[in-house]
């Protein structure tokens, strides 16, 4: 690598790409000169970076302390008493608080009101985040026939009638069950109208009102489309009505399709879906951030042969049947997602040391949202007049109080008032989960979100209890009574802390993006557990899921479910451990090289490419969505399993060696693709190696370290 070029900014030393962002680009226009922001950043760092240390050394204190309580008992019968009192006395579970609401402010109605997905999307990457935050609307026609959905997609080229109409009949019993007529369905409407009066629709001789007319909001005219929105559970639906379209044309009524509200939130992530590890990556993940918090990011590439921009779209004016209008937004409301507690970086040095990246990125995205806190005309992100920050992978209350500290700080030296940053508590880490209301007491007056994160959470599972016995397989381990006491946890702690009309209790990814069919089917289950939002993975996932919460009603949800006594700890602190009935061989050898597979099939994009969150084929080639998280399941239970003797290091290294040529095969067309074979000794493939193999010596489990390290060597082999 280039080695890092710093200037001197109030005793810190700074990359020059780095202070030349800031200072030229994310400055300018805050009310906020070079001198404040590098003075103030000197001073947090010198009050903080210390404290942010300790935090980290008290985890491994702790881990340390569990593995030799796990050794200490060997193999005596799982006591959760004894464990329960055990964590108590070290501190690990701290005394519930006091019964106690939430008070964050002034919040967005995309967090307090209304339910609906949320996209997550690697920030790094100017069209997916454009993509995201366009998402706000998404074409249900669109949707259902390029989705499995409807059956198999289909084959590029001319539309084939008999999906189509398929699509439309599914789009109408939409319509019917969502906003049914007062006689008659939707498939059979000739035409629709709307007037002073609201709408109505024609079957047959008779004009037909809506059920229940409220529900008609108002008119959106756009080209030749006209576009009757109306409204359910707070969520916008626009029947886009276009006779001179060729799938209008072929409706009576002139329906050329149906548009969802879809994505109501989204994710620029700064994390998990990122290969950031140095100060020139850093600032193209921030100069994105920047980009959508001006409102002038854009993106240039080539479609079908044909150049396209892409950009943010605008909102939408409706005008109600009283000839007022209504602004919609046309963006989804865009929170980004901090890095963690662990990782340092050298972008900024304070005396010859590298410095936390989680308190570079408090400073540099809450700067570069303040560009949309000062508009006075045009879209903006909040109307509230808030920053959303997703803070993720804290461990327990004390962590979150740094966090709230830290966010104090830079509200003063950005001259920010008071609680204006917004956190969103992962609930991630173990210690977290089995202290959550502390953990929302400690943020009480900033906490937007508690979102369950399965993936993140089970590599904290497995790691934290490495030494208590082998772990059982994956598929054991979702079924386990743990993860269930997790999911219902959250919910009706956060609903106790007064969660509900103040801020969102969500649930995790679907991380197949391509099987959408079965999605539609199951992550119902989210908005019926209580849930006001879920992550997807796609735009298209986002429409689809949009109409569970048109199927559920979220706040009547969580009415019945407020005041149901929380589950008991014991069955969260309960491993899913094998315990006497080992797997048999077979399958062990065969989830060895399933997670050997998934692994490699990440990383090396990872180390070589600069990719962090993309569609990886797995052993049987099905494409799923894989990030850090998911890497970290399987590079921890195969720790595990070595560290249970389950399996040798031996099997290890033939399983990634056997595993390498097929992702070389699986990345055979991608001309950017070096392959791991034969010499398995490129950065990736010993990523892969130092993900398992000292894997249960890595800080809680993490990736990052290897994966960083991996990366910065990728790169300076490529510039050398």
């Amino acid at each position: 690598m280039t080695p890092t070029r710093y200037i001197q900014r109030h005793g810190l030393d700074v990359a020059e790409d780095l202070a030349a962002f800031v200072e030229t680009r994310v400055l300018p226009g805050t009310g906020v000169d070079a001198d404040r922001f590098w003075s103030g950043y000197a001073g947090l760092l010198a009050d903080l970076a210390a404290e942010n240390r300790a935090l980290l050394d008290r985890r491994a204190e702790l881990q340390g302390r569990i593995d030799a309580w796990h050794k200490a008992r060997g193999n005596q019968p799982w006591d959760v008493s004894a464990y329960r009192a055990f964590l108590a006395e070290i501190g690990y579970l701290v005394p519930e608080p006091a019964p106690f609401a939430i008070d964050n402010g002034r919040i967005d109605p995309e967090i307090a009101q209304v339910a609906g997905p949320q996209l997550v999307v690697p920030v790094s990457n100017a069209r997916f985040a454009l993509n995201a935050a366009n998402a706000r609307w998404g074409s249900l026609y669109d949707a259902l026939y390029g989705s499995d959905v409807m059956g198999p997609p289909p084959a590029p080229g001319p539309i084939d009638p008999a999906r189509r109409d398929a699509v439309v009949a599914r789009a109408a019993q939409f319509l019917d069950e969502t906003f049914p007529l007062a006689g008659g369905s939707h498939a059979d409407v000739l035409a629709y109208r709307a007037d002073e009066r609201g709408l109505t629709a024609t079957l047959g001789t008779s004009d037909v009102a809506l059920r229940d007319p409220s529900a008609f909001v108002g008119t959106h005219v756009a080209g030749k489309d006209t576009g009757l929105v109306l409204r359910h559970h707070g969520l916008h639906v626009e029947l886009v009505i276009n006779p001179g379209h060729p799938i209008g044309a072929a409706s009576a009524s002139g329906l050329r399709d149906v548009v969802l509200e879809a994505a109501l939130t989204a994710i620029q992530d700064c994390e998990d879906s990122v290969a950031a590890v140095d100060a020139a990556d850093k600032v193209d993940v921030y100069a994105n951030w920047l980009g959508l918090m001006t409102g002038d990011l854009t993106d240039s590439f080539e479609k079908n042969g044909k150049p396209m921009t892409r950009r943010l779209a605008p909102d939408r004016q409706v005008t109600r049947p009283d000839g007022s209008t209504l602004t919609l937004p046309g963006r989804a409301l865009l929170l980004v997602r901090n890095v963690g507690h662990l990782m340092t970086t050298d972008a900024v040095r304070l005396d010859g040391q590298d410095t936390p990246e989680g308190l570079m990125d408090a400073m540099v995205t809450v700067a570069c949202a303040i560009h949309d806190l000062r508009k006075t005309e045009g879209p903006r992100n909040s109307r509230a007049g808030a920053i959303y920050v997703v803070k993720p992978k804290m461990h327990g209350p004390d962590e979150a109080a740094f966090a709230d500290r830290t966010f104090t700080r830079v509200e003063e030296i950005l001259g920010l008032p008071a609680n204006t940053v917004k956190l969103g508590l992962m609930d991630e880490e173990r210690r977290t989960s089995a202290n959550l209301a502390a953990s929302i007491h400690a943020i009480r007056n900033r906490v937007f979100f508690i979102n369950t994160g399965f993936l993140d959470r089970t590599g904290d599972e497995i790691h934290t209890a490495m030494q208590a016995g082998a772990f059982a397989g994956r598929d054991a381990t979702r079924r386990s009574g743990w993860l269930k006491a997790y999911e219902d946890r959250n919910v009706l702690i956060g609903l106790a802390c007064g969660l509900r009309g103040r801020a969102q209790i969500g649930k995790g990814m679907w991380a197949k993006p391509d099987a959408l069919a079965e999605m539609l089917a199951t992550k119902i289950a989210h908005p019926q557990s209580g849930a006001n939002t879920a992550w997807v993975p796609s735009p298209t996932a986002a429409t689809l899921h949009a109409l569970h919460y048109h199927a559920v009603d979220v706040a009547a949800r969580q009415d019945e479910l407020a005041g149901q006594p929380v589950p008991d700890l014991d069955a969260l602190l309960t491993p899913a451990l094998m315990g006497d009935t080992p797997l048999p061989q077979d399958q062990i050898l065969r989830e060895l090289d399933n997670s050997a597979q998934g692994i490699l099939g990440y990383v090396v994009r990872w180390v070589d490419q600069g990719v962090g969150c993309s569609k990886v084929p797995d052993i049987d080639d099905v494409p799923l969505m894989e990030d850090r998280a998911t890497c970290r399941i399987s590079a921890q239970l195969l720790a595990n399993w070595l560290e249970q003797r389950l399996i040798t290091r031996d099997q290890v290294e033939d399983a990634l060696r056997r595993m390498a040529v097929k992702v070389d095969e699986q990345n055979a067309g991608d001309p950017a693709y070096v392959p791991m074979a034969p010499g398995f000794d490129g950065p990736a493939f010993e990523a892969a190696r130092d993900l398992v193999l000292t894997g249960a010596t890595q800080p809680s489990g993490y990736t990052e370290p290897a994966l960083h390290a991996r990366r910065r060597q990728a790169k300076a082999l490529r510039r050398a």
